[in-house]
């Protein structure tokens, strides 16, 4: 008895976590999308400002905008794996009863989530790997500026 309402408490548990899972999911959609123009205005504005003078901030900066979409680009895909798992226990015990509807809508809300979550880990990524190399490139602007200026 004791062992049937537990997992009766953990499946209730799970089945409460697929609207916050989606709704995280639809933030980081949004996230990267927001790191996305973020990095055009880098490229053409912010960038170019930094590599004309050598400010102390540009690390931090630096540091904070790849923190951010390095955890996009981790969290997008584990998210997208919870909003995959979370309704196929449902979709399962529908298919035990017999009723295909919800099987198939439970089959379609997780291959949905599968690939928002790894379209997210995936522009993620590249926003991060080409911020690192504009950054990287600053960086030796910046340190070969402050060696000329103390020279």
């Amino acid at each position: 008895m004791v062992h049937g309402i537990v997992l009766g408490a953990l499946h209730q548990f799970v089945d409460l976590l697929l609207y916050p899972v989606l709704a995280a999911l639809a933030l980081a959609v949004m996230m990267t999308l927001w790191e996305l123009g973020l990095m055009i205005a880098e490229r053409f504005i912010t960038l170019s400002l930094y590599a004309k003078g050598c400010d102390q901030r540009f690390g931090h900066y630096a540091n904070r905008r790849l923190e951010r979409t390095d955890l996009l680009a981790r969290g997008g895909p584990i998210l997208g794996l919870m909003g995959t798992l979370i309704p196929l226990g449902p979709g399962l015990t529908a298919l035990s009863a017999g009723d295909i509807d919800i099987l198939a809508t439970a089959l379609t809300v997780a291959f949905d989530t599968t690939v928002v979550g790894l379209l997210v880990g995936l522009f993620a990524y590249c926003i991060s790997r080409i911020r690192r190399r504009w950054y990287e490139h600053t960086w030796a602007q910046l340190t070969q500026s402050s060696h000329h200026e103390a020279a």
